[in-house]
């Protein structure tokens, strides 16, 4: 929608108050009422051309000023406003759809989708977490063509849900894309960190973590830990009746199955040091990083994975971004 304002501060001589007054009636009646040139002419009793000469010379003068209302403004307005925030290079925000959190996460997901789409290229590698998030993402990708892509897990497997399990989720992906999907046949967890360096360094393993850390483009999810409905709980069994350990260890989120502290680094947790996957080292060295989350739980996890710098790119939705925007302010202020 245009909005058209009339700037009366340029006053006329007097013998030019005729010329004045229809440069007026003309930018009026084109700018707000939408008549024609030639429209305005008959109803004016001019030339096309002269019509032509007021409007030209009315908006040389700044008699009209054009504002634009765009319905993502709002947007942009949320997307700067967490740029501002740091740890991240570029935010992408949708509307909230509706207080469904799975309505929600699926729109996001849809949004993360096509970011990545525009994103690849053919002979790129993509890895990928499980989880709710980067399901969602696979859901919502609609590819123009096939895509000759790779996609690589970037953590071990945890089988017993769809999400969790990322060999399936990146299979999937593959599919979607066109491409070809890799797969880790090694758990998340290992039982001991000289069990997990035993797991890496199996060729197999090692093979598709060399991929990983080569990988152009990372998707993956933020996990929430101290919620009720933390799916971190779902990828180790022990886990969950070790809260009391995950609390001590100042744990608020997690990225690639590692606990993070509040500024975003890696906590003094057992089960951090058991996990196959990519190290947040490795994991820094991949160029391009798109953290998908969305749910009010959700919001103090990302701010910390903001602070930490783990990300180049955040998608997320109105709500859970007006969130981390609301906590960071509380912590100005306290």
């Amino acid at each position: 929608m245009a909005i058209i304002k009339l700037n009366p501060k340029h006053a006329a001589p007097r013998e030019e108050i005729v010329i004045a007054r229809q440069m007026h009636q003309a930018l009026v009646l084109h700018f707000l009422e939408g008549l024609t040139q030639a429209q305005i002419a008959d109803q004016l009793g001019l030339s096309q051309p002269t019509v032509n000469r007021l409007i030209k010379r009315g908006r040389q003068l700044g008699l009209v000023e054009i504002k634009i209302k765009s319905p993502v403004e709002p947007l942009v307005d949320m997307e700067e406003q967490l740029l501002a925030l740091g740890g991240i290079s570029r935010a992408i925000v949708v509307p909230t759809v509706s207080d469904n959190p799975q309505t929600a996460l699926q729109a996001v997901g849809e949004a993360a989708a096509r970011l990545l789409i525009e994103e690849i290229t053919d002979g790129d590698t993509i890895c990928i977490t499980g989880g709710k998030g980067v399901s969602a993402v696979v859901a919502g990708l609609q590819a123009p063509r096939r895509f000759d892509v790779e996609v690589i897990p970037a953590t071990g497997c945890v089988q017993g849900k769809h999400y969790t399990d990322v060999n399936h989720v990146s299979t999937l992906m593959a599919d979607r894309l066109g491409g070809r999907a890799f797969q880790i046949h090694a758990p998340l967890f290992a039982d001991s960190p000289s069990e997990r360096a035993m797991l890496i360094n199996m060729r197999s393993v090692a093979d598709v973590f060399k991929r990983a850390r080569e990988a152009k483009i990372a998707v993956v999810g933020i996990g929430s830990i101290l919620t009720d409905d933390s799916s971190y709980y779902d990828l180790h069994p022990s886990s969950s009746t070790d809260l009391e350990a995950i609390e001590r260890s100042g744990a608020r989120c997690e990225l690639l199955a590692h606990l993070l502290d509040e500024r975003g680094r890696v906590c003094d947790y057992s089960l951090n040091g058991s996990l196959v996957s990519l190290t947040l080292q490795e994991f820094a060295s991949i160029p391009t990083k798109i953290g998908v989350a969305s749910g009010p739980n959700k919001a103090r996890p990302i701010l910390s994975i903001m602070r930490g710098n783990h990300l180049d790119t955040l998608v997320t939705d109105e709500a859970t971004g007006q969130r981390i925007l609301d906590i960071a302010a509380e912590g100005e202020q306290a």
